[in-house]
């Protein structure tokens, strides 16, 4: 067998508005204090200087009971309630460029994004721009602060390989593989042997066996690839990254699993329902059918859990094991990646 090697938050949250509302406050003095701090040399000696470690052996994960969930924060999250597991292996890492690369090249794969746009599929709606009828995926270019549509833009030519678009850099192989829709996810982790985890075996490997009140504690500066300083106005990069990180550049959990908190969204193999199941052992989430995102009402969506580089203290703070968002299967972004557990080795 191979082993190979869009919007964040959520804008009707109590949560997210009040923290907006507060930005123009103290967007000012912010800035003030901002240019004081490290200069653009220090931070990129920081990344420079970070030893990145990227294990490929997938971890075991010995079975159990578990807090799933959490009342504490945001209502999709709750019932936090008693969960049961069985054993399973994941990998240690994101899956990266260069893993995915191997798989493309062995299976002669391409992704959603790579392939053309099927027109029936804008039936009946006025396509204002033509760019959405090319391949394509999500790219984060914030234009403003206060517009959150505006945060996004459709880049056709973005896919895995040049994730910003076709004129950007290309991703580097130790990079966590993005634009990758829930299919091309997928389809990895069958021809690697494994699946995409469920969410309660995602969040058991990322709580690693913590107290759930403890796993609640935001992730400090330092301690994971998140956005540090004022969504979206400015990202200070005290952790040495504006954007991705390679995989394994910061601490491990207990398990002794990377980036279980930040870096990219990672995906799931359940769909999503804004408010959990009741389901005891091993639950893996409703039928699609059952799917509901009041975000985007009549689009099934899975979940992505752990957060990304784009999660801040201002805006999303959900990079934490109980976070959990929906995203529709059919669009790769920039900021959403994934890696395969296993029933067996």
């Amino acid at each position: 067998m191979k082993q190979p090697d869009y919007y964040e938050g959520d804008a009707g949250s109590g949560i997210v508005l009040l923290h907006w509302r507060r930005l123009p406050v103290f967007l000012a003095a912010f800035l003030l204090l901002l240019f004081g701090g490290c200069n653009e040399a220090e931070l990129e000696a920081s990344a420079t200087d970070r030893q990145c470690l990227a294990p490929t052996e997938p971890v075991f994960i010995q079975g159990g009971d578990f807090i799933m969930g959490s009342n504490a924060t945001y209502p999709e999250e709750g019932p936090a309630r008693e969960v049961s597991v069985s054993s399973f292996w994941i990998t240690p890492t994101e899956v990266t460029v260069g893993q995915f690369a191997e798989f493309v090249r062995d299976a002669g794969y391409v992704t959603v994004a790579e392939r053309p746009v099927d027109p029936s599929a804008y039936a009946g709606i006025d396509v204002k721009d033509a760019s959405a009828l090319q391949p394509g995926g999500a790219v984060f270019r914030p234009q403003s602060v206060a517009a959150e549509l505006n945060w996004w833009r459709y880049a056709p030519g973005a896919d895995w390989r040049r994730p910003q678009g076709p004129d950007a850099p290309a991703a580097k192989a130790s990079e966590p593989v993005t634009q990758v829709a829930f299919e091309d996810a997928a389809a990895y982790a069958q021809w690697a042997g494994g699946r995409l985890p469920t969410e309660a075996e995602w969040e058991y490997a990322a709580r690693a066996g913590g107290d759930a009140s403890v796993n609640e504690i935001s992730t400090p500066p330092g301690g994971a690839n998140t956005w540090q300083g004022l969504f979206p106005v400015q990202n200070t990069k005290e952790d040495g990254y504006e954007g991705v990180a390679p995989v394994g550049c910061f601490p491990p959990n207990a398990y002794g699993l990377y980036d279980m908190i930040g870096n990219v969204w990672e995906w799931t193999g359940d769909w999503y329902a804004p408010r959990h199941e009741t389901a005891k052992r091993n639950p893996s989430g409703p039928e699609k059918q059952e799917s509901y995102d009041p975000a985007n009402p009549g689009v099934p969506a899975r979940v992505i859990k752990g957060g990304s580089y784009l999660c801040a203290e201002n805006y999303c703070m959900r990079y934490r094991p109980a976070a959990r968002h929906a995203q529709e299967t059919g669009l790769g972004t920039n900021h959403i990646g994934f890696r395969v557990v296993y029933d067996e080795r």
